[in-house]
């Protein structure tokens, strides 16, 4: 009965690929995210310019598309005879296409508007008379940015990122469709439990991954609600 309990429990090498490509491929999409999701969530909370409606729909486009769709536009555009990928490889020696390089970039696309929308919500938030009583004091725009702007928007920017991470970790249409399902190379969680689902005799590792989905997820909006209350603390005590 025990032997049978720890067999069932343990996981092969497939699953531990799977979970340790999950994670790798949504930390790194989250750091490829994060300064281009400063800069558009800055732009829009900031800024009034024509065309900003525009932008904003271009930024969320990834919401409301079918997966799919967002892989295939990723391959005909990064793929190795796409019209940025061909170049990539010709000039650099360099493909995203059916590798670990390509799923992090299709689970950044994917997440980018979730971090977008959060960091934007925390920008607006914050007071515009502490940016312009520090520039009265004589700060230019970059200092006001990154000692004022920044840190009051902390909270925001981590909730953002989770949520991309969590999204990441999810993510399977546009992976699958633009770098397809390849053992230890490109075969996340998702894809994983999608091969297992239509093995025999594997619904067991489906399930697995499945509880390990959720317990990593789980951890992760803890883990942000946490340090999101840490910093809303210590900025309270800076303000004090």
């Amino acid at each position: 009965m025990i032997d049978s309990i720890i067999q069932t429990l343990s996981l092969s090498p497939a699953e531990i690929s799977a979970i340790h490509l999950s994670l790798k491929v949504a930390l790194f999409s989250m750091l490829l995210s994060l300064p281009a999701a400063i800069f558009f969530a800055w732009l829009l909370a900031r800024r009034d310019f024509w065309g900003k409606n525009l932008l904003d729909g271009i930024i969320h486009l990834p919401l409301v598309l079918p997966p799919v769709v967002i892989g295939y536009l990723l391959l005909v555009a990064f793929g190795r005879n796409g019209f940025i990928g061909k170049y990539l490889y010709q000039w650099f020696d360099f493909s995203v296409a059916f590798s670990w390089r390509g799923a992090v970039l299709a689970s950044a696309v994917v997440a980018f508007p979730l971090v977008v929308r959060a960091i934007r919500l925390a920008l607006e938030n914050v007071d515009p008379k502490l940016e312009q009583a520090a520039r009265t004091l004589g700060a230019n725009s970059w200092r006001v940015f990154f000692t004022i702007t920044l840190p009051l928007s902390f909270p925001g920017i981590l909730a953002g990122l989770v949520l991309g991470f969590a999204r990441s970790l999810g993510e399977f249409g546009a992976t699958i469709t633009f770098v397809s399902n390849i053992i230890g190379e490109t075969q996340t969680i998702p894809l994983a439990m999608y091969s297992f689902i239509e093995t025999p005799s594997a619904e067991a590792a489906a399930a697995r991954l499945c509880i390990i989905a959720i317990i990593i997820a789980l951890l992760s909006l803890v883990l942000s609600e946490w340090l999101a209350r840490r910093a809303k603390y210590r900025l309270g005590q800076s303000n004090a």
